[in-house]
């Protein structure tokens, strides 16, 4: 069997760690093996950052609900009020009712006056 040479693979999977560290700080962007450690740390900082986009979205659309109850001037504070839409049966997701709370304040009054018949 003959002997087969890594230099054209090694070559080319050297060629893609660098190019996608272009950008980075000293060493990181020029030796191969510094690179690869740059771009695994890079990776899973991506990760995380991906579920804490999640949960960040999540606590504004939760904010955004409760302003609006505050502005409102209800009795409701956003705990008491998701339970009591989950009384009534109306099943908005946060991201729908902090729509509903910033561009149409009029359907959100209408949605603590049903929630608040419920809640009794």
């Amino acid at each position: 069997m003959s002997r087969t040479k890594t230099g054209v693979v090694r070559r080319r999977r050297h060629k893609k760690i660098l190019k996608l560290n272009k950008g980075y700080r000293g060493t990181n962007s020029r030796l191969y093996k510094r690179a690869k450690e740059a771009s695994l740390h890079a990776g899973q900082y991506a990760f995380i950052g991906r579920k804490l986009r999640k949960r960040d979205i999540r606590k504004l659309w939760i904010m955004r609900v409760n302003a609006a109850l505050t502005k409102l001037e209800s009795t409701f504070n956003y705990s008491r009020f998701i339970n009591a839409l989950k009384k009534a049966n109306i099943s908005l997701n946060r991201k729908m009712l902090s729509e509903i709370a910033i561009r149409d304040e009029k359907t959100f009054k209408s949605i603590i006056d049903k929630a608040r018949g419920a809640g009794k």
